[in-house]
């Protein structure tokens, strides 16, 4: 059975990368640790891996409601411990008194620094605390060169991850009744917005499926599809509930609150 027909062709290249990894640790019989994962990605090698006996597979990414996590590919004689993900949390230290902080201006001094996204899990902010997951690999070359965020001079102090702060995800859900499957059909009926509105921002590279910016206004999604739109929020395609009367796609939906 030819294992690609299951997924995207975009998806192909990382494919090709989990089965490396999975053949060296059946070879080399020692685990083989990733960079951190989106949600998509780690679903992907859990769909490669299985849960055959000579090889098994396990993410974390600091907490149980981590989105990016490492995934560790091992042994089945092996049983491993946080300790292997090889994980640092730091808590950002800055005047929250006088500046406010956001996700996409932290993300954006990270990766100014020289360093992949995959070396950076999830940034955290509950208030005004921040704390940020990265590989423990490159822990001190951060500490050293992320020294300001925005206008705002910042430091980092390292915590245990048991001091991690959770951060709670709700969706609300509804059922969309959509004329086609297109990206850009979808982000229209979803956050209700022109159709012209809804082209124009995934052209201008402002919407992502499943982690990843995608151009395409024509891009066919499908259940099980994460959609995130800059400025307007978060979206999950939860379940197809088949076609209406009128010959549409119903879909139940979630918005993130």
């Amino acid at each position: 059975m030819d294992i690609y027909q299951h997924f995207r062709k975009e998806e192909h290249a990382f494919i090709d990368k989990v089965l490396e990894w999975k053949t060296a640790v059946e070879f080399e019989y020692s685990p083989k640790l990733s960079d951190f994962l989106d949600p998509r990605e780690q679903e992907i090698v859990k769909l490669i891996v299985g849960e055959q006996s000579d090889v098994l597979m396990k993410a974390f990414g600091g907490s149980p409601t981590s989105e990016r996590k490492r995934v560790l590919i091992y042994p089945s004689y092996l049983t491993p411990t946080e300790e292997d993900f090889q994980l640092s949390l730091y808590q950002l230290v800055y005047p929250s008194k006088f500046v406010t902080i956001e996700h996409r201006q932290i993300l954006g001094s990270l990766m100014s620094i020289g360093l992949k996204r995959s070396k950076y899990g999830d940034i955290l902010i509950v208030d005004d605390l921040i704390q940020i997951i990265v590989s423990k690999e490159v822990d001190t070359f951060i500490e050293l060169n992320l020294q300001s965020i925005g206008r705002a001079t910042v430091s980092l102090k390292k915590r245990p991850l048991s001091e991690i702060i959770q951060q709670k995800e709700e969706w609300a859900e509804q059922v969309l009744s959509l004329s086609s499957l297109r990206l850009d059909v979808v982000i229209s009926s979803a956050f209700q917005i022109s159709r012209q509105k809804a082209q124009s921002i995934i052209q201008n590279g402002q919407a992502k499926l499943n982690w990843k910016i995608v151009e395409n206004t024509a891009f066919e999604c499908k259940e099980g599809d994460i959609i995130s739109v800059r400025g307007f929020g978060r979206l999950k395609l939860i379940s197809n509930e088949g076609k209406s009367k009128k010959d549409k796609f119903r879909f139940t939906v979630g918005k993130q609150k």
